[in-house]
């Protein structure tokens, strides 16, 4: 194992990419000369040249559009949307086409389309530029959502979305770039989709997150631990498919479980965690089940207004501590 930044993992996984692959292209705005918004792509253009790296005009709907052609046509392109809050732009081209085509062609048309997109909060960036969908896209059905949150799942997953023949939402939050941890250096590593991590293990509390806010989870079970209060802590990895039996163990184990996301309360993908668990693990819940989530507002401009927004390893370990305590 090595350790390398989240940054450098999205790298390593595109350039393995355009290496194995010549099917392989890249296509997006700033993705050339400048190197990409986040610096992921830098150096490419000189290395493969314009042929693979494919600068594009500020037209989401035309990337996607122009994706979904390719992979209908036998290329694997790898598409950037360089937030998430601009796929609105390319809605139809995503819902419509990439997610539908292979079901409404009874299976004459395969959509090898790998969309990699940033979500998120935290970089003072604004309300139109600080979103987290990759919610509403988990209920899509002929989409694969991915969110990884360490340089280790970013290799892990990409790889294993580069063998799907269906279109994937590869998403990656905008304050994990800079973020370091352990890489394998095996080039068969694979982590398979929808499978979740276990980040953390205890017997007390169920704390379940994905992409940033499994690592905020994390942190949160670090300050309980300290407290004596153990804590599992859920990495979901995906969004759809959607690994429910993990969760649903680690439920029956602890018989408590909060779910944490960065996104608002209201119509966030955390519900439908709760729907589930209370589904499937009912009569095993020693209390009911917890959500931490974002504030209820656009996402605000203002740094210190912005981190009282979104939920902090402290405001899990307190909405934690509550449900364990009984308070």
């Amino acid at each position: 194992m090595s350790v390398i930044t989240y940054r450098d993992a999205v790298s390593s996984v595109l350039r393995e990419a355009l290496d194995q692959d010549e099917r392989v292209f890249l296509m997006g705005e700033d993705i050339g000369p400048y190197g990409g918004a986040f610096a992921v792509t830098k150096g490419f253009w000189e290395q493969y040249g314009k042929k693979r790296i494919k600068d594009s005009p500020l037209a989401e709907s035309v990337i996607v559009g122009a994706g979904v052609g390719a992979a209908m046509a036998g290329l694997r392109p790898v598409v950037e949307l360089m937030t998430i809050n601009f796929s609105l732009l390319a809605m139809d081209q995503i819902v419509n086409h990439a997610a539908k085509i292979r079901y409404m062609s009874g299976g004459q048309f395969s959509i090898p389309l790998i969309i990699r997109t940033v979500t998120g909060a935290g970089a003072s960036v604004g309300a139109t530029h600080s979103q987290s969908f990759e919610g509403w896209y988990a209920s899509v059905p002929g989409l694969t959502v991915v969110t990884p949150s360490t340089p280790g799942d970013v290799i892990g997953l990409f790889r294993s979305c580069r063998e799907l023949n269906d279109p994937v939402m590869f998403v990656e939050h905008i304050l994990l770039y800079g973020t370091r941890g352990e890489a394998p250096e095996s080039g068969d590593f694979r982590i398979p989709i929808g499978q979740a991590g276990l980040r953390r293990t205890g017997g007390d509390i169920t704390l379940c997150g994905y992409s940033r806010m499994a690592l905020v989870a994390e942190q949160a079970g670090d300050i309980l631990a300290r407290e004596g209060i153990e804590a599992d802590v859920i990495d979901l990895r995906c969004l759809r498919p959607l690994d429910m039996d993990t969760v649903v163990a680690s439920v029956k184990k602890t018989h408590r479980a909060l779910m944490v996301e960065e996104t608002t309360r209201l119509g966030g993908f955390a519900g439908e965690l709760v729907s589930q668990v209370q589904e499937e693990a009912f009569e095993y819940l020693d209390a009911p089940v917890g959500r931490v989530a974002g504030a209820e507002v656009p996402m605000p401009y203002s740094y210190p207004l912005e981190q009282a927004a979104i939920p902090s390893a402290e405001s899990v370990a307190a909405a934690a501590r509550k449900l364990v305590n009984g308070a």
